[in-house]
């Protein structure tokens, strides 16, 4: 049995900036006495200092390598400032060694987006990092990876794409640069060199990338003596679970079940708010989650009205469980509400802010 405890989550609960939101309270934060390019291009990121601690730095170095770069690249045609730019935020970001956080260029918060909200052409895997390294949360629901194998866990070592000219190793890879390899055409092929725990070597898969749809919920009915239980899967907390839980929870409810199974199981988590919304349905009251930040902390209670506050629960988790996830199954079980079934967690006990 999994066992979870919403103090824990609360002890190493910080709020992260990842994304956009780093650089847009970031483009503030950018307007620093950085020194003086002649390039008007360049000039529009810089300005006024932020504040004192800010205006002191020197940023002497930094704009000899810039400049290094303008006058001696061997070809100028290659010197895109907007990227320049965007890849010293992600070198700030990176210099906190912490994987959850992260500068997202426009693209690549928009590539975000999507996964949480539509679909895309990929293998389908849902990633994250284990141990510092880039590793499966979760292989997605009838997905090309998982008909090739793939299992949540899986550390990922190394990606080739011999059609987009890849062929690189993972340490110090990015989340969003991960993804930009693996994802591709339709009909396309991606080689992962992986290594399985308790396995003694890596071993490589090649799998040919596909349109990857994920539902958020679904929904199947068990018969037993006459008596209706509901397997409610929940796959992500993404832009549409609100209006795809309530369609299936009223087809719950006109079931006239006597009890539901709630199965996290696979699921990488999502949005913060999802989990207080799906958790709402099931508690009539009390606690979510609290949440630690730098200077403030903020205490998410049950928000709204549940369909399905008595009726009796379970919760499957397994080691692709994650994030919102963990967060809707630590409630659950803190507020006494459902027994917890399955393996231990993903454990990520972090949000960040995008």
């Amino acid at each position: 049995m999994a066992k979870f405890s919403l103090k824990k989550v609360r002890n190493f609960f910080l709020v992260l900036s990842l994304g956009v939101l780093v650089f847009v309270g970031g483009y503030e934060t950018a307007k620093v006495r950085l020194g003086r390019s002649d390039n008007p291009i360049v000039r529009r990121f810089v300005g006024s200092p932020a504040n004192s601690a800010v205006a002191a730095a020197d940023f002497s170095r930094f704009w000899e390598v810039w400049r290094r770069l303008e006058t001696s690249y061997v070809d100028p045609t290659k010197l895109d400032y907007a990227k320049m730019t965007w890849g010293s935020m992600q070198g700030l970001a990176q210099s906190l060694e912490d994987p959850y956080t992260q500068y997202l260029p426009p693209a690549e918060n928009k590539q975000a987006n999507e996964d949480l909200n539509g679909a895309f052409y990929g293998v389908g895997i849902e990633l994250g990092y284990r141990e510092g390294s880039l590793a499966v949360v979760a292989p997605i629901t009838g997905s090309p990876a998982e008909k090739a194998g793939v299992k949540a866990g899986d550390l990922i070592l190394h990606i080739k794409d011999e059609k987009k000219k890849v062929d690189l190793d993972t340490p110090g890879m990015t989340l969003p640069t991960a993804v930009t390899h693996i994802r591709g055409d339709k009909g396309t092929g991606v080689t992962l060199t992986l290594f399985r725990e308790g396995g003694e070597k890596s071993f490589e898969v090649t799998i040919t990338r596909d349109e990857i749809v994920v539902p958020s919920v679904e929904l199947k009915f068990i018969e037993k003596e006459g008596k209706k239980i509901a397997h409610l899967e929940l796959h992500k907390f993404g832009g549409r679970t609100d209006r795809e839980w309530i369609a299936k929870i009223g087809e719950i409810v006109a079931s006239k079940s006597v009890g539901v199974i709630l199965d996290l199981r696979n699921n990488p988590g999502g949005y913060l708010d999802g989990a207080v919304f799906v958790t709402s349905e099931f508690l009539a009251n009390g606690i979510v989650v609290k949440q630690e930040g730098r200077s403030s902390s903020e205490t998410y209670s049950v928000d709204r009205k549940g369909s399905l506050t008595t009726i009796p629960l379970v919760v499957l988790v397994n080691k692709g469980s994650a994030s919102a996830s963990e967060i809707t199954a630590g409630a659950l079980q803190d507020n006494k509400r459902a027994k917890i079934v399955g393996e231990t967690s993903f454990g990520k006990g972090t949000v960040q802010e995008v």
